[in-house]
């Protein structure tokens, strides 16, 4: 069944093609990420969010960082909030005390990605979420922390990307 859709797919007759979004302009070659806005106690997540950001998107969009006042698009945005919530928990029998098993971080930010050139936005979405959860007395919340930073900015690579 599945070779004899893909073979009607690839005839010379059939119309049918796969296509998403039509991707950036021609003209958007290089990008500039701001540090984000900061809504939360955390203040270290400014510039670890900004350095991820940094360090992915040139290579996962096949475009260069470039300086704001000269760069084709401009990725900016806000941390709305940072949580640390412990999602599994025991409480040992006998006692009225839980222990936490596992701690999980959640961090949501407002982005966008702006065609500096025509004042369009490429991108964005009001609340991207990147969680992670690590074990209690094993791994750090640190180390949550960066995977949920890590699951962020591949949220915003695939977004950015879903428009081609």
């Amino acid at each position: 069944m599945a070779v004899t859709v893909v073979a009607a797919m690839a005839s010379p007759g059939c119309n049918y093609s796969f296509s998403a979004g039509q991707g950036f302009p021609d003209h958007v070659r290089t990008i500039a990420v701001v540090p984000f806005e900061n809504e939360t106690a955390r203040f270290e997540l400014t510039t670890e969010i900004f350095t991820a950001l940094q360090a992915e998107l040139p290579r996962a969009l096949g475009i260069r960082i470039g300086a704001e006042a000269s760069a084709d698009a401009v990725v900016r945005g806000t941390i709305i909030s940072y949580t640390l919530g412990a999602p599994l928990y025991r409480t040992p029998e006998g006692t009225d005390r839980a222990q936490v098993l596992q701690r999980e971080v959640q961090i949501a930010v407002r982005v966008e990605i702006l065609d500096v050139r025509d004042n369009v936005i490429l991108w964005e979405d009001q609340r991207l979420v990147g969680q992670a959860a690590y074990t209690e007395g094993v791994d750090s919340e640190e180390s949550g922390r960066e995977e949920a930073i890590e699951l962020l900015v591949q949220r915003v690579v695939d977004g950015a990307q879903s428009n081609w």
